[in-house]
């Protein structure tokens, strides 16, 4: 079995998948908090407890691929390869084959999660294709008809302009992230969730006409914690996959066996 493991600067997230004819399959997927502190042994504590929901034990792995955006988080998942699970762990980074030509100009800049959004779409989706991901930033990445990595752009996610926005506002206090009732807001809280939700949505179609501007007609596709929310407010996105990276990084590391 495969645990295909995503680290986010927010949220880690941890998808089992099956063995032999059922290799492809999901089994079962679980979120935990990113903690930069956390060591190789705790996170052998969560991701055991996490399989013996499953019924599953360390010995049932056999492979472990990663993606994370946190070093100190990669470093300690490494030791928890090696010693709980006895298996040489794929970090997606220079030098591991994803198949997927990269036309910026530093391949090493894009992250490894960006990477493994653009395979998992193009495989899914073909191209060309533009991939929202709603993450800590809100990202986006583009893929050729052809199956290149072309480029994107990052924003600054949801929940980071709203922490930015009370720390810097005294008289205004954090509101749940809910669809809002009106665009027009008649109260702040109605006012904060408007500007942000539907602010979010905007500027989401507007980033795809943009990219749609320069690189022609696209397939678009939400991942990330909060597409949830934001897909059906928008009119640019066509499809919901929350589970894209870790689909993206088991191709990838299919490839490298």
């Amino acid at each position: 079995m495969l645990l295909a493991i995503d680290v986010g600067n927010t949220q880690t997230v941890i998808g089992l998948y099956g063995s032999g004819a059922s290799r492809h399959e999901l089994v079962d997927h679980w979120r935990m908090a990113t903690n930069a502190d956390r060591t190789s042994d705790e996170h052998a504590l969560a991701v055991r407890d996490f399989l013996a929901i499953k019924g599953h034990e360390f010995t049932d792995v056999s492979g472990i691929a990663i993606s994370s955006g946190v070093p100190s988080v990669t470093a300690a998942l490494r030791l928890m390869a090696t010693r709980y699970f006895s298996v040489d762990p794929m970090v997606l980074g220079p030098g591991v084959k994803t198949g997927m030509p990269i036309l910026i100009d530093n391949p090493k800049e894009v992250g490894a999660d960006r990477i493994a959004n653009a395979v998992g779409a193009f495989d899914l989706y073909g191209g060309p294709t533009i991939v929202v991901d709603f993450g800590t930033a809100t990202t986006f990445d583009v893929i050729s008809a052809a199956g290149e990595y072309l480029g994107g752009a990052i924003t600054p996610g949801l929940r980071i302009s709203l922490e930015a926005l009370f720390s810097r506002a005294a008289a205004l206090r954090n509101v749940e992230l809910a669809e809002p009732r009106h665009a027009i807001g008649k109260s702040t809280v109605e006012a904060i969730q408007s500007g942000t939700v539907f602010g979010y949505a905007a500027l989401v179609d507007g980033m795809c006409d943009r990219i749609m501007d320069e690189a022609g007609e696209a397939t678009v596709i939400a991942t990330g914690g909060l597409s949830v929310l934001l897909e059906p407010l928008t009119r640019s996105i066509e499809h919901r996959e929350p589970m894209l990276t870790l689909h993206g990084l088991r191709l990838i590391w299919e490839k490298n066996q």
